[in-house]
């Protein structure tokens, strides 16, 4: 056992870190649910209105990124290993910003029409935001909240291939219908973008699934 380990059972954690992580958090859900509204848009003046707000929340994300790095440098005793601190930030800031590279290409692409399966897939990315949340609560007492962690982790799995199941069947179908090009290629970028935001909050689980291991 190394000093650093040794000195956390005897010097008091800096708790100031998990202030952070719950904005963050909220944070995520808020971009989320603007993306369902946007999806559930059909008006391109309305896509720009809530492409605006998501920006604004992707800014405010990257200031939590930044306070937390800063309360990174300064803390000797954090909450867990510093490497997964940084790890769950940088994981919740890459969904935020890929829901602002969803946002962004619609509003770049214009497609003539929103695919349905958009809706299905934002929805996930919601769904997988909360449950986000949830963990993010329950790391404050790790320990006692172990059981409903592991749950929401799990949730956000079963979201993930839920979302793969989603995107394989509408890139088929895109693929064997749709006869223009140009939109052809705008949905499949889309659809990737949708996808790859999902992965990425299976990503944050697996970091706070790391988490649970070490501390709970």
């Amino acid at each position: 056992m190394n000093i650093d380990k040794i000195l956390k059972f005897f010097v008091p954690k800096d708790h100031s870190f998990y202030p952070l992580f719950e904005e963050d958090a909220k944070n995520l859900v808020k971009a989320a649910e603007l993306l369902r509204q946007l999806m559930l848009s059909n008006e391109m003046a309305e896509f720009e209105r809530i492409h605006k707000e998501i920006v604004n929340i992707e800014h405010i994300g990257d200031e939590i990124t930044d306070r937390t790095y800063q309360q990174l440098n300064k803390s000797f005793i954090t909450p867990f290993d510093r490497e997964d601190i940084h790890m769950l930030i940088a994981h919740i800031d890459d969904v935020v910003d890929s829901i602002n590279g969803i946002s962004r290409r619609i509003c770049l692409y214009k497609p003539k029409k929103l695919m349905p399966v958009y809706k299905e897939m934002a929805e996930s990315i919601y769904e997988a935001a909360k449950e986000i949340e949830k963990c993010v609560h329950c790391l404050n007492d790790a320990a006692a909240n172990k059981d409903e962690i592991s749950k929401a982790c799990a949730n956000v799995k079963d979201i993930e291939h839920k979302a793969d199941e989603y995107y394989y069947v509408a890139i088929s179908e895109l693929f064997d219908k749709e006869k223009d090009p140009a939109e052809l290629l705008k949905n499949n970028k889309i659809l990737e973008i949708l996808e790859r935001c999902v992965d990425e909050a299976e990503d944050v689980t697996d970091v706070i699934k790391s988490i649970l291991i070490k501390i709970a």
